[in-house]
């Protein structure tokens, strides 16, 4: 197993890290004569790699910062289910409105879910019917306007991964030690491992979101590496999304499973411990549903007993909903890296950002939107 730690700097050179296993740097030491990282991914001339950017992030970055042109065609970057309101499946849209109409909740929520459409109605329509629908920037937006508003019975839309996780615990936490009776969350938080290994056919190598790897760590990382899986975290500049693509490929174009961290002055092999023992103080995994994937045991996290109280669908004797995917949209097989954008059928024609069909479409990190907003401008510049 080859894990290594790749700083992002003027080409490659930097990626000879101190500290890396012996041996290990051989194929970087070849990269590195290229002179920088950019020219050994124009030059790359080794056997067709497709790469899947996990994040949502990336692939919005990677389109606006222009490293798409760099890439020779053996080199196929596909999108993976790596955007938190794109992976939230339709049945929790259902739930946030019926919570909202039904039960007279106040929402509160990120702005991505405002116009995801559910089975029916999104929560914009839900808003134009008259539910207090409120955009907020975290959860603790959402349990301070709670606190503030005593006569209203307000709900958080808890989505996202290991990233934003600790913050509805933290969010919860307050809630519970202020007597803040009338906040609660809907949760639809993930992790990622499970999502690893049922996306690991779908590609030749990893590019690992950094953000999530700085809380989790580098251990699923390094482990997937032993059952032939490859990967390198990344970073969100464009200085550190093409050191960490000419790396893969250069270590790709060897032949042996491997995995690189090319993110190292954020991500650490241990991750963020304190992060992950506070959601474990208060969080249990569950079973959870990925739109497109389908359910994936224990990739879910729910709020434990302790502070099950807090639990929306538990305090309003909701049950979950399945909902009904929109007629058409193939997000779910975009999230899979089983198609691009360009190959549904709606995209750019029924689906716009004005008027998403998806949630790919609506959401800042989905790759839909990504596609809409730069593609053609990538495809011009070519």
């Amino acid at each position: 197993m080859a894990a290594e730690s790749a700083p992002a700097g003027a080409g490659l050179d930097a990626a000879k890290a101190p500290g890396a296993a012996p041996g290990s740097g051989a194929a970087l030491d070849a990269a590195a004569s290229h002179a920088d990282a950019v020219e050994v991914l124009k030059g790359y001339d080794g056997p067709h790699v497709r790469i899947m950017e996990v994040c949502g992030t990336h692939t919005h970055e990677i389109f606006r910062q222009g490293v798409r042109r760099l890439l020779p065609p053996a080199v196929e970057l596909i999108s993976g289910p790596g955007c938190p309101v794109c992976v939230t499946p339709v049945g929790y849209i259902d739930e946030a409105v019926r919570l909202a109409l039904e039960c007279g909740c106040t929402i509160c929520t990120f702005g991505d879910l405002v116009r995801v459409p559910g089975s029916r109605l999104s929560l914009a329509d839900a808003r134009a019917r008259g539910a207090h629908v409120r955009v907020v920037y975290s959860p603790q937006d959402g349990e301070a306007y709670a606190e503030a508003h005593p006569e209203e019975d307000v709900v958080f839309l808890s989505v996202g991964f290991e990233t934003t996780t600790p913050s509805t615990c933290i969010a919860v936490r307050t809630a519970a030690e202020r007597g803040v009776r009338n906040f609660s969350v809907l949760t639809a938080n993930k992790t990622m491992p499970g999502a690893y290994e049922a996306m690991r056919d779908s590609c030749d190598l990893f590019l690992y979101p950094g953000h999530v790897c700085a809380i989790a760590g580098t251990k699923v990382c390094e482990d997937l590496v032993a059952e032939g899986v490859s990967g390198v975290v990344a970073g969100f500049t464009a200085r550190e999304l093409v050191c960490a693509l000419a790396v893969g490929v250069t270590k790709f174009r060897e032949g042996a499973p491997f995995f690189v961290n090319c993110y190292p002055r954020v991500v650490r092999p241990e991750g963020s411990p304190a992060a992950r023992r506070l959601v474990a103080s208060m969080m249990e995994p569950c079973d959870a549903r990925w739109r497109g994937i389908g359910v994936i045991p224990d990739s879910g996290m729910r709020l434990n007993e302790a502070y099950r109280g807090f639990d929306a669908l538990e305090r309003h004797g909701l049950a979950h909903e399945e909902g009904v995917e929109p007629r058409g949209c193939r997000c779910g097989e975009v999230l899979q890296g089983r198609c691009t954008p360009e190959g549904c059928a709606l995209f750019g024609r029924a689906c716009t950002p004005e008027h998403p069909v998806g949630a790919c479409m609506v959401s800042s990190e989905g790759a839909c939107s990504a596609f809409y907003l730069y593609g053609a401008a990538t495809k011009e510049e070519k």
